[in-house]
Parts: C-alpha cells; sequence; structure tokens
C-alpha cells in the first residue's frame, strides 16, 4: 500500500546520488577553513618583509654612518611600495559594521542576532555576516562573501550564484545594493572609480620605481622629483575616488533594527598619509640639493670622489676636513712653484748660452 505523504515527497536532482541516503536530506560538509586575511595582501607583505630581512642580514656589511642612513633609506622605500601595492588590492577603502536583528533567511520567519559588516574596494565588495553567537538556529553562522565587478567579471552572474546558494538575507540585501540595475546607483559609481583609482595607483608605483632607480644614482634630483610625483599620483587617486563616490546622495543600508553607516577605511587613510609622505621627501630633497648638495650625496652615499678636498672616512662615517689630509695621500700631484731667484738665474743660463752654440 503506497503511503498518502509519498504523493509529496520531492524527487531528487540525481536519484542515484540521494539513493543512499535513504532519499532523505544530504549530509553537507561543515564551514570551509578561511585564511585570516586576504591571501593577494598576504603575498605582497611576504614579498617585501623577505626583502626587508634579506637586507637587514647585508647590514653588518656596512660600516660607520652609512649603516644608519643605508637602513633608513630601505625601510622607507620597502614601506612605500607596499602600501601602493596592498592598497590597490585592498577591500577596505570604505567600510561599515553594525550589529542589529534581522532575518535569517527567506525560507523562515526566524530572526538571528548578528554583526554584518560590509568592505568596499577597487575591486570589488566584501560582506561578512557573523552571528552573535556563532551557532544559532543549529547552525554556524559565520559567512564572508565577495562580489568583484574588476575586469572579465560580471557582477550580476555573481549574485545570481548567489540566490542559487541561498545566502543569508543580510548578504543578499546587501551584494543587490550593488547590483547594475539597482536604483541605488552604488554599482556605477564604486566600479568608476574603482577603475580609474586603480590605473592612478599603479601610474605611482612605476614612479616609485623609477625614483628608486635614479636614487641609486648620481641623479638625485630627478629622483626627488619622482618620489614627489609618487606622492602626487596617489593623492590624485584619493582625490578622484573621492568624487566619484560622492556623485549620487548616499542609499541608506537597513538590516532589520538598525542602518549600516559606512565611512573611509583604513586603505584610504594609510593612503593619504603615504601620498604626503612622499610630497614631503620629495620637496625636501629639493631644498636639500639647492641648499646642502654635499650632504644630501653624502646621505645617498654619491659623495666618495667628486667633492675635491673632502674625503669620506668609512670608519667615521662622516667627512674629514681638508686639514687633516696628508699631501702624500691626495690624489693630485702638489705643484711647487719657483722662487723668483731661481727663475731668473735659469733665465740667465738660457740667454748666456745661446752665443756658446752660435759659436
Amino acid at each position: 500500500m503506497e503511503e498518502p505523504w509519498s504523493h509529496h515527497l520531492p524527487l531528487p536532482h540525481n536519484p542515484t546520488k540521494m539513493a543512499a541516503f535513504g532519499y532523505t536530506f544530504p549530509f553537507y560538509a561543515g564551514p570551509k577553513p578561511t585564511f585570516p586575511m586576504d591571501t593577494t595582501l598576504a603575498v605582497i607583505i611576504t614579498i617585501f618583509l623577505t626583502a626587508l630581512v634579506t637586507f637587514i642580514i647585508i647590514l653588518p656589511g656596512i660600516r660607520g654612518k652609512m649603516r644608519l642612513f643605508w637602513l633608513l633609506r630601505v625601510v622607507t622605500s620597502l614601506f612605500i611600495g607596499a602600501v601602493i601595492l596592498a592598497v590597490n588590492f585592498s577591500s577596505e577603502w570604505s567600510v561599515g559594521l553594525v550589529s542589529t536583528n534581522t532575518s535569517y533567511k527567506a525560507s523562515s520567519s526566524q530572526w538571528i542576532s548578528a554583526d554584518v559588516g560590509l568592505q568596499i574596494g577597487l575591486r570589488g565588495v566584501n560582506i561578512t555576516l557573523t552571528g552573535t553567537p556563532v551557532q544559532q538556529l543549529h547552525e554556524t553562522i559565520n559567512y564572508n562573501e565577495e562580489f568583484t565587478w574588476q575586469l572579465g567579471e560580471n557582477y550580476a552572474e555573481e549574485y545570481a550564484r548567489a540566490l542559487e546558494k541561498g545566502l543569508p538575507d543580510p548578504v543578499l540585501y546587501l551584494a543587490e545594493k550593488f547590483t547594475p540595475n539597482s536604483p541605488c546607483g552604488l554599482h556605477g559609481q564604486y566600479r568608476l572609480a574603482g577603475h580609474y583609482t586603480s590605473a592612478i595607483l599603479w601610474v605611482a608605483f612605476l614612479c616609485w620605481l623609477l625614483a628608486n632607480v635614479m636614487l641609486s644614482m648620481p641623479v638625485l634630483v630627478y629622483g626627488g622629483l619622482m618620489l614627489l610625483a609618487t606622492g602626487i599620483f596617489q593623492l590624485l587617486g584619493l582625490l578622484f575616488f573621492s568624487m566619484a563616490t560622492s556623485l549620487t546622495p548616499p542609499c541608506p543600508l537597513r538590516l532589520g533594527t538598525a542602518t549600516l553607516p559606512t565611512h573611509r577605511g583604513p586603505a584610504f587613510w594609510i593612503t593619504l598619509t603615504t601620498g604626503l609622505l612622499c610630497v614631503l621627501l620629495g620637496l625636501a630633497m629639493g631644498v636639500a640639493h639647492k641648499m646642502h648638495p654635499h650632504r644630501l650625496k653624502v646621505f645617498f652615499n654619491h659623495s666618495v670622489g667628486e667633492t675635491p678636498g673632502l674625503e669620506w672616512n668609512p670608519e667615521e662615517g662622516g667627512l674629514l676636513s681638508p686639514s687633516y689630509q696628508s699631501t702624500a695621500e691626495s690624489p693630485e700631484p702638489q705643484d711647487i712653484p719657483l722662487s723668483e731667484a731661481s727663475s731668473k738665474g735659469c733665465c740667465e743660463e738660457e740667454h748666456c748660452s745661446v752665443p756658446d752654440h752660435a759659436l
């Protein structure tokens, strides 16, 4: 006899696979372990830290005060380069976090207490949902979803896949606000801001590379100009990002009983700090080149053998006064002037020898 409720039993999508479970709900694997930070940022930080450790290892081979000067130059340069690359791939240009009570999924009327986070970067948005506590409704509520609009990616398709996966309501709600068809217009302004700000930061990174090359050569003034250009391009990127994201009025993001506010994130402020630092260093190098060019060359170790009358002492790490240089160590031959009497005597001998040869 057939059970009366068997007509209402949904047919499995894959009967062969579902038969092993006896037509019951399948056993899903637990949440996948996540890396504590963005893998791209981790790679960038690892590369620059490896370079820093390498330079520190060879640091004892440099004697005198040049060791301190060299370490200061290396740390500053690596910091600037790491920041430019890291913020380009960061998702924390605009951030927001709120604790609220909100619905969990569309198929359920139950609410949860959770922390909802939003991070907006140059290449997309990252949405987090963490339950307080994490275990609620017999589930582990800990989501971290990324939606990108960079070149080669389709934001609408990623949002459609999120709908098929059945992600929680707060994640889908925030992701829907950034879709191309959303009336908020967030997709257009943040996508435009992200593309052009990223391009400007790549130009700043190129200027940073050129600055390092020129500062290692005896063209310090041009290295300072390229360092100044590095800071200017960073500030231009910030200006464009701020203007592009302010074209439309802010869209309210209501999650349950609270509204999610957004503000400038750490990536924005660290880019501002690094840009101002590059501008100040570039201007300082320009002033030093006009007022104290020799000291600037000493700082970059370009004064050896270039300034007559001055000698670099690597053990002391400073310039020796010309009065302390011995005559024998001077690379130029010493001109010994002849006395007037000897020169007159030579002239008389030459005049006297002329008639002898004539005879």
